[in-house]
């Protein structure tokens, strides 16, 4: 397994500086990530550097609570699709799941994933906030939506990913949506086993460490 090629290499937050984003971006081209997630300020200049690398470049809608209006998110989405981004992490607003609003949570995903026209589209939950009859529910909603991805959550919330919550989505999603597990993927342990456990991507700011086993500090590498 090539665990390089699972990575979401991810860089979010207020005072991120260009620097760190060429860190993020050198990291990316020398590991071979699949992805850089970054805030959309920086999708333009990512796409400008990655131009001639295969490495794509994320951003996130809605971020971090979801609490934007459907309108907002698809102008985010339509906006960060022409400065280049390739996948787009959106945040359904958490409190829609516990009053089990359905038909908002729709025309949310809905609404993102038509002004995605065609790009990958990552529905984050917020796993933290829900207990397993929710993430089943959610699960169902994102599928129904037609969403790329369900991801389990922002790195802004108590936790990240358990193993629990990827277990129930992939559970409930089968083969019809794919899984991100993000958030609180520490070590290269961790991140094997959420992909055994049916992710087949990792959101992660330590994407270096994960390859590199830098935990263990045994020498052995996945990439």
């Amino acid at each position: 397994m090539k665990l390089n090629t699972y990575i979401d290499h991810t860089k979010l937050g207020p005072t991120v500086t260009q620097d760190q984003i060429d860190t993020l971006i050198e990291e990316a081209i020398r590991y071979k990530f699949k992805s850089v997630c970054v805030s959309p300020i920086w999708v333009a200049y990512a796409k400008s550097k990655l131009v001639n690398h295969d490495v794509l470049v994320c951003t996130v809608v809605g971020f971090p609570h979801g609490t934007s209006t459907t309108k907002v998110k698809a102008f985010e989405t339509k906006d960060a699709i022409k400065n280049g981004a390739d996948e787009i992490d959106v945040v359904i607003h958490v409190a829609d799941v516990l009053m089990k609003q359905r038909g908002c949570l729709l025309k949310d995903i809905k609404a993102v994933v038509k002004a995605a026209a065609g790009k990958c589209v990552k529905v984050i939950v917020e796993t933290a906030y829900l207990d397993k009859k929710q993430i089943e529910y959610i699960t169902k909603i994102c599928i129904q939506a037609k969403a790329t991805f369900i991801k389990t959550s922002t790195g802004y919330a108590d936790r990240g990913a358990s193993f629990d919550d990827v277990r129930t989505m992939k559970k409930i999603g089968k083969d019809l949506i794919e899984i991100k597990a993000s958030g609180g993927v520490k070590t290269q342990e961790d991140a094997l086993r959420m992909i055994d456990l049916g992710a087949s991507r990792i959101g992660t700011s330590r994407g270096v460490d994960l390859v590199t086993n830098k935990e263990n500090n045994n020498g052995n590498t996945t990439y």
